[in-house]
């Protein structure tokens, strides 16, 4: 009928009844957003401590558990291996990057230039196997550490041709072949724990040849 009050109205003033689904006291919703970020973060922080510990070739099942999620959840964030390697090491990346930055105006390039090669080899052998994977990378555009792999070619490829116009570097030297080499210093020095001076004997060896 056209004067009936609705079944959900108060009689006495004809408002709204509050309904209990709708009650103020309950906190909002978490945005998923926030729960997927979370979950990247956790990843990624177990990630490092993995491969830090074990190499990276560590158990994706155990990083899931310490990170207190499914593995199912840590594929959806990283679909492979190489993908969770590429997130760990952007940190590494961002220094060497900046590295390659503050060394571009250094009065020695040829220097310059093995010193930035040694920091990579420093950054590489912090996760045993990265040096391996950053080597198949090169030669793999599928990959998802050729996000890694393009940065550095760049940078090292700005620090070479400088040292090359300075006439201390020989012209058919090439960006390619000295981050191979670098790869395989690190995996060299990573094969040889008892010997620490290895990698430095390495790129001095490096040096003397670039000239």
């Amino acid at each position: 009928m056209a004067g009936a009050i609705p079944m959900d109205m108060d009689t006495s003033t004809a408002q709204p009844t509050a309904r209990a689904d709708a009650s103020p006291e309950q906190p909002p919703a978490r945005p998923r957003g926030a729960d997927a970020r979370r979950n990247h973060d956790r990843l990624v922080g177990e990630a490092r401590r993995s491969f830090a510990e074990h190499g990276t070739d560590a158990s994706l099942e155990d990083i899931a558990r310490r990170a207190g999620v499914g593995i199912g959840t840590l594929y959806r964030h990283f679909p492979n291996r190489d993908a969770l390697m590429n997130a760990v090491f952007q940190d590494a990346l961002g220094s060497l990057l900046d590295r390659s930055r503050e060394l571009a105006a250094a009065e020695a390039p040829c220097r310059a230039l093995v010193e930035w090669l040694g920091a990579i080899v420093t950054h590489a052998g912090e996760y045993r196997g990265l040096a391996h994977s950053l080597m198949s990378a090169s030669r793999d555009e599928s990959s998802a550490l050729v996000q890694c792999h393009l940065p550095l070619r760049e940078a090292g490829a700005g620090l070479l041709r400088r040292a090359q116009e300075s006439g201390s570097v020989r012209g058919d030297v090439s960006i390619d072949d000295l981050l191979q080499l670098t790869n395989a210093i690190a995996l060299a020095a990573e094969q040889s724990p008892d010997d620490p001076e290895l990698a430095d004997r390495l790129l001095r060896l490096t040096l003397r040849g670039l000239k």
